[in-house]
């Protein structure tokens, strides 16, 4: 079994969601959690959140919950309702499995800042790769 810092170290190569600042917290069996810390870099002209950062981050730690035991899946289908603004200054994502099967599986992301405002739930379909 991987220790966290393995897993942070194959994931460092995912250089789109780390020089965003996406940082893995903690790892499960088919389960991640990730966070953000929120800059000036993930606003948009109104001085809001980007919506991409909320699905950048979700995307981020649904490729960690299916890849960090076994690197083998990639999406093939996402699905993103965005609930509120962000408040706070980081953050979190949880992806939970809810199906996995032969090739495919099927996982809900909650994204909410550190004050507990929900800010999106993502579906994401997944492949399994031969």
């Amino acid at each position: 079994m991987k220790t966290i810092e393995e897993v942070r170290e194959i994931f460092s190569k995912d250089r789109f969601a780390t020089e965003n600042y996406a940082v893995i917290d903690e790892i499960g069996k088919k389960y991640a959690k990730c966070s953000m810390e929120i800059n000036d870099r993930h606003k948009n002209a109104m001085g809001g959140v980007m919506g991409g950062v909320a699905f950048t981050l979700a995307d981020f730690a649904f490729a960690v919950a299916t890849n960090w035991e076994l690197m083998n899946t990639v999406s093939i289908s996402s699905n993103i309702a965005y609930l509120g603004a962000v408040k706070g200054k980081k953050l979190i994502a949880e992806a939970h499995m809810i199906k996995d099967g032969r090739t495919t599986c099927y996982y809900n992301i909650n994204v909410d800042d550190e004050l507990g405002n929900k800010v999106a739930v993502v579906t994401i379909t997944g492949l399994h790769k031969e």
